[in-house]
């Protein structure tokens, strides 16, 4: 590991910048100006005591030397599929290898988490480090892995299996080497990151867990990337429904339920959103209609709308709702009919968030990439820690080491070659979060236990 740099140091240059790379950052950030970003000299000193010291300089030699029997976690369970609201064979196999690694009383939630506290010495923070079951891929895909030209190929190989191994292997270091934390380590392989999964996995662990001071996600992410931003969507379904009638017989008496959706979409194409906060918005998916000679009485339409702020969301989504009731008034007024409706039905709800870069648990990421010799990028996507960021706890996605890429692609893969060198950076900056017994104190504070909801 390269030496520590001097207390107190100051990283120059840190972009807020999109992270597009996993499939769990479902949606890309925005790059700003560059943001100085000073290192408060608590947080180097707790670095300084802990990377120094012989036990934890053990604990990541620990980690190196379990790379190899790590890699066939990752390969076991990538084997197992678990396409979105069916992980349940997975996390089976990843609650059985967190109770053979010492989480006696790990267990499966009603969500289908599979969730496993190791305890601190007491008095300490609570600490959620995650990573997430499901993949994209639909049942029946092939996740057999095969290996070839120094890489591991196979669909959600590294999205995000490999940060479950991560896990794994934390655990597997911590109890063999008997480091207790100050702090708690609330160890969680969440279901419902992907697609429609809508974060239901993380929003029943927020809704259970009411003591959680701070998230850490694992993730793929190149070394020394910190997402600090949350993307916030909402994604519709749009149903459009009329009489229907012969193309010509019923011509002029009744609408067109895809005429109707027409006219949304060139309404909607015609809204104009704010470039910071970025907003997106697209029809994504259409349908509808029975046969090319009828008026057709059905039409449906997938909207997505998102913004790395909720103001500017729900404004734009405010708009596009209105532009699609503009649309179908302007269809029954064209024929002087009443008689084509619309509905909206909400299927996508992740709600946004941001942990500033000041707060002390992105400067312990910050201070442990600089242990490891790495640059901090600061970033923002939509994932599992959107949720704790719209709570205003402290949450950041890191990497857990290896190159990887083709993500949400069957040829999805990763290079495992000194993979160990992440996953040691990334529990460096769990350590100085938690803190370790007759080493540091805990940097991460503790929070007054939320309301329950």
């Amino acid at each position: 590991m390269p030496s520590l740099f001097p207390a107190p140091f100051r990283l120059a240059s840190l972009l807020l910048a999109a992270l597009c790379t996993t499939g769990a950052a479902q949606a890309q950030g925005t790059a700003v100006a560059p943001t100085p970003l000073q290192v408060k000299p608590a947080v180097d000193q707790a670095y300084t005591q802990l990377l120094a010291a012989p036990a934890v300089k053990q604990l990541l030699d620990a980690v190196k030397d379990d790379h190899e029997r790590s890699i066939e976690d990752l390969r076991m369970l990538t084997e197992i599929e678990a396409p979105p609201f069916k992980e349940h064979k997975r996390a089976e196999a990843f609650l059985s290898r967190m109770k053979a690694l010492g989480l006696s009383d790990a267990r499966i939630d009603a969500e289908g988490n599979v969730v496993g506290l190791r305890k601190g010495t007491g008095n300490g923070p609570k600490l959620l480090i995650s990573a997430h079951l499901d993949t994209v891929f639909p049942a029946g895909t092939d996740v057999k892995v095969k290996e070839r030209d120094g890489k591991l190929y196979a669909p959600g190989i590294s999205d995000d299996t490999r940060g479950l191994a991560v896990l794994l292997s934390w655990l597997k270091v911590l109890n063999d080497n008997k480091v207790q934390t100050v702090g708690d380590l609330l160890f969680v392989g969440n279901v419902g990151e992907e697609e429609l999964g809508n974060l239901r996995g993380m929003k029943a662990i927020f809704r259970e867990h009411l003591d959680i001071d701070g998230m850490v996600g694992v993730e793929p992410a190149p070394e020394g990337t910190v997402l600090v931003l949350g993307t916030a969507s909402h994604r519709y379904e749009v149903s459009f429904k009329g009489p229907g009638g012969h193309s010509y017989a019923a011509f002029g008496q009744v609408p067109s339920a895809i005429h109707g959706m027409g006219r949304a979409i060139a309404k909607i194409a015609e809204i104009k959103t704010p470039s910071f906060p970025k907003t997106t918005f697209t029809v994504g998916t259409v349908g509808g209609g029975t046969s090319v000679n009828t008026i057709a009485p059905d039409a449906r339409m997938a909207v997505d709308i998102r913004s790395d702020e909720m103001g500017a969301l729900l404004e734009t989504e405010k708009r596009v709702l209105a532009a699609i009731d503009e649309a179908v008034a302007e269809e029954n007024r064209r024929w002087n009919v009443s008689t084509l409706s619309v509905s909206n039905k909400l299927i996508g709800d992740r709600p946004g968030g941001r942990t500033p870069s000041d707060s002390v648990i992105v400067e312990a990421a910050v201070r442990a990439n600089s242990a490891f010799g790495h640059k901090t990028l600061l970033t923002g996507a939509s994932t599992d820690a959107n949720v704790p960021m719209s709570l205003g706890i402290p949450a950041i996605v890191i990497g857990g080491g290896g190159r990887t890429g083709g993500f949400h692609a069957l040829s999805e893969w990763i290079d495992v070659t000194d993979g160990w060198k992440g996953a040691q950076n990334a529990l460096a900056t769990v350590l100085g979060l938690v803190g370790v017994q007759g080493v540091s104190e805990p940097l991460l504070p503790r929070r007054p236990p939320r309301p329950k909801p």
